[in-house]
């Protein structure tokens, strides 16, 4: 594979856009982070530009790679070793100037930047951390920034990285090692776990450097735990916290508290590290990856259950103390014996299930042990999660609205945390009516057959399983046609109005 030298920077665009669309990122922000004097932008709560691709997933803008090369040859992915395809890659200086012209083009308000493994995961990371340098120091850009870790790259870049970022990310791809091995051989679990444990001790000892841990109720794993009690408590600020200040030229490793120190690494007799001190960034505080982290799943380009992929995910958020899991549907883009046949394209309505039982467990109390089991292992795809699990556990219902706890409420289809509170709220006023509920946005639609005002119920209802899954399950069925067709979105395109001078 050969680097593609003379194309022009829009040449570039719309090839390493193009490759970065299955990387799904779908995602708000999570940082808000006001404009300021000399500096360029800012990043609110509610982040990101969004838009819809062809196939449906929903991508943010500025979402591009740095190199469509990559040392892998994973059978799914469009950039694989083994496709014959253009290659290229942008500079780091090529990257700072996209950013600054679509920001002031209002066209973005972040940067999205992932990428293939160019040479090493070492040198990749390295051009990955110049461009935030740049970005940050030189162009004083302040706005949001979402980066991947590359896995295997050294833990010293990954930290440097995640003092410039906002969020950083490491995709999981597989839920299984077992498909790892089959789709994507250059790659590992352990591989992949790494990074993500080093930004998550990174998190926690940011959040124990501001007094946030004990404030917050934060629950840490062992390994977590093992390596706050293990960093060096003397001293204040950074240093109590066991983390390298981002202005000095050191860091620690942060993958694994028994590691020892991390020691930068030589390539062909320099420094990967260049001139590039971490430094201070112009009129922003220095947070270790302030919005947290997040992963990506393929959902069905290997055979695991939904059940299994929601344990998987569980066991993420518990564990690794990620922000969000995200799953892409699968998109054969290669041709290969290996990749499963898709005469329905690809399962956009069981990601969309996977992301609705996802949201229940992180907002909801539930458990995937609750939604699924071995012997119920996928999701009914004519009922969303929570009404699934409401129909087979009848014996809970109808609750009363005026009584139940708030964590119940919960429970009941069409009512969501903010409904929830709100009629906690109001109930301390006066008895509630469904009048009320539907005034406060409750979806009666589905919330009438499970709950109660006063002792009764909105209309006569058989309470049956059966009964109730029939009615519900009619207004599924049209919003199954909307994903369906969900071709007849088209994704906005950044060249309509493209107006850069050529490099």
């Amino acid at each position: 594979m050969l680097i593609q030298e003379n194309l022009s920077i829009e040449e570039k665009l719309r090839i390493l856009t193009d490759g970065a669309k299955y990387d799904v990122a779908c995602t708000s922000s999570g940082v808000g982070r006001a404009g300021k004097d000399g500096s360029l932008g800012n990043s609110r709560i509610d982040g990101l530009c969004h838009s819809f691709a062809p196939d449906g997933r929903c991508i943010s803008l500025l979402k591009i790679l740095y190199t469509n090369q990559c040392i892998h040859d994973c059978r799914y992915c469009i950039n694989r070793r083994s496709n014959d395809t253009v290659r290229t890659a942008f500079t780091p200086e090529e990257v700072c100037r996209l950013t600054m012209e679509f920001y002031r083009r209002n066209y973005i308000e972040g940067l999205f930047l992932s990428s293939g493994i160019l040479d090493t995961p070492d040198y990749t990371m390295e051009q990955l951390y110049r461009t935030l340098y740049l970005l940050r120091r030189e162009y004083h850009f302040n706005g949001y920034i979402h980066v991947k870790a590359i896995p295997g790259a050294d833990p010293v870049l990954i930290e440097r990285v995640g003092f410039l970022a906002d969020r950083m990310s490491v995709n999981l791809e597989l839920p299984t090692a077992e498909g790892l091995k089959k789709l994507a051989p250059g790659k590992t679990r352990g591989k992949i776990l790494r990074p993500m444990r080093q930004i998550q001790i990174g998190i926690a000892k940011q959040m124990e450097r501001e007094g946030l841990l004990e404030q917050k109720g934060a629950v840490l794993p062992d390994a977590v735990k093992q390596a706050l009690g293990t960093a060096g408590m003397s001293g204040t600020g950074a240093g109590k916290a066991g983390i390298s200040k981002p202005d000095t030229a050191s860091g620690s490793d942060l993958a694994s508290a028994s590691s020892g120190a991390a020691r930068p690494r030589v390539i062909q007799g320099k420094s990967i590290y260049g001139n590039y001190g971490v430094g201070r960034v112009s009129n922003r505080k220095e947070y270790f990856v302030p919005a947290g982290q997040s992963t990506q799943m393929i959902v069905g380009a290997t055979p695991e259950s939904d059940y299994h992929m929601i344990t998987v995910a569980e066991a993420l958020y518990q564990n690794f103390g990620l922000k969000r899991v995200f799953y892409s549907a699968f998109v054969r883009v290669n041709d290969d014996s290996l990749l499963p046949d898709l005469p329905g394209g690809p399962p956009l309505l069981r990601e969309h299930r996977l992301y609705q039982a996802d949201w229940l467990l992180r907002y909801y109390g539930f458990t995937a042990s609750e939604l699924l089991s071995e012997a119920r292992p996928n999701f009914n795809v004519f009922l969303d999660p929570k009404c699934d699990w409401a129909l087979r556990n009848l014996g809970q219902f109808p609750v009363e609205v005026n009584r139940a706890s708030y964590a119940m409420l919960l429970r009941v289809p069409g009512i969501g945390t903010k409904s929830a509170m709100r009629i906690v709220a109001a109930r301390k006023q006066a008895a509630l009516r469904f009048e009320d509920l539907k005034k406060m946005g409750v979806v009666l639609k589905r919330a009438l057959y499970f709950i109660t005002c006063s002792g009764r119920m909105m209309y006569p209802i058989r309470m049956s399983e059966d009964s109730i899954a029939a009615r519900i399950i009619g207004e599924e069925r049209r919003k199954t046609l909307d994903l369906e067709q969900s071709g007849l979105y088209r994704q906005m395109s950044m060249f309509d109005d493209f107006h850069m001078e050529r490099a």
